[in-house]
């Protein structure tokens, strides 16, 4: 049975309960959003080869300091970056370090800041020079599906609606649906229920509410679906070391469809990417 509550007189913890945030939320919502985004368009020139990824996370750490804000994942259970920054075939979850991108590199920059404990979470892919035309295709794949993804979310259709919109696509076009993370409830929370899954059946899952807010965020291989952490305890790569690509929105269930508060305003959300004919 899913329990349904108003956001604005819950309790901050994760009980097992779908918050359901009103207006005002909606609009802190793309406050913090906003500014997420716009860190994520600033890395845009950033990225290259040369760069280390400790760079991109000590820019991360700036911007937001820079806007009022601070990285969710600083301190976060142990984790002692601003950003997660996974490349070519780890999945999620990589930790910055002193190591320069190279040349036809992909790397996921993912993003999280929390503005008056309301919490903004996106991620993009970014090309490293020139892609191989492999790694450009995953990326294009990935993105559509966060936006067949993104495209099923209404009042009245379950969760399950968006795995199916992600897989089926994925699937189509040869790629694998990372099953070991989903997306998540976010708002007042950093995780919140209800789990998004990136596969699954149209009638799968709690029914989709107006004033529900959580992340799409899809990650697709070229290879077999299977992940491994690291002893790092964070870092999670493909078994078979096959690229991995992950797109992130956090989205809000409006009347009659949703609202993308992640979008980027410099119209930078396909980074990595050629630019749409």
């Amino acid at each position: 049975m899913v329990n349904y509550v108003d956001a604005a007189t819950a309790p901050l913890k994760n009980d097992g309960s779908i918050r359901l945030y009103d207006a005002a939320g909606f609009d802190k919502m793309r406050q913090v959003c906003q500014i997420t985004a716009r860190c994520l368009d600033s890395l845009y020139d950033l990225i290259q080869p040369g760069v280390t990824t400790a760079e991109i996370d000590r820019h991360v750490l700036q911007f937001g300091l820079d806007n009022g804000v601070v990285p969710a994942t600083l301190g976060y259970r142990g984790y002692k970056y601003s950003s997660c920054t996974s490349i070519n075939h780890v999945v999620c979850h990589g930790m910055p370090n002193d190591k320069p991108l190279r040349d036809g590199d992909i790397v996921n920059v993912d993003v999280t800041y929390i503005l008056d404990g309301w919490h903004g979470d996106s991620s993009r892919m970014y090309a490293v020079g020139q892609l191989k035309r492999a790694a450009e295709r995953l990326l294009e794949v990935t993105y559509e599906s966060l936006l067949r993804g993104i495209a099923a979310v209404k009042p009245g259709a379950r969760t399950g609606a968006i795995g199916e919109a992600i897989q089926s696509y994925a699937e189509s076009e040869r790629c694998s649906v990372v099953r070991d993370f989903c997306g998540h409830g976010v708002g007042r929370l950093f995780h919140d229920t209800p789990n998004i899954l990136h596969y699954g059946r149209t009638n799968d899952g709690p029914v989709l509410k107006e004033g529900m807010i959580f992340t799409i965020e899809p990650m697709l291989n070229i290879g077999k679906p299977h992940v491994k952490v690291l002893n790092d305890g964070w870092t999670a790569v493909t078994r078979d070391r096959s690229l991995s690509a992950q797109y992130e929105h956090t989205v809000g269930v409006t009347k009659d469809g949703c609202e993308v508060f992640t979008l980027s305003p410099g119209g930078h959300d396909r980074p990595g990417l050629k630019p749409r004919p």
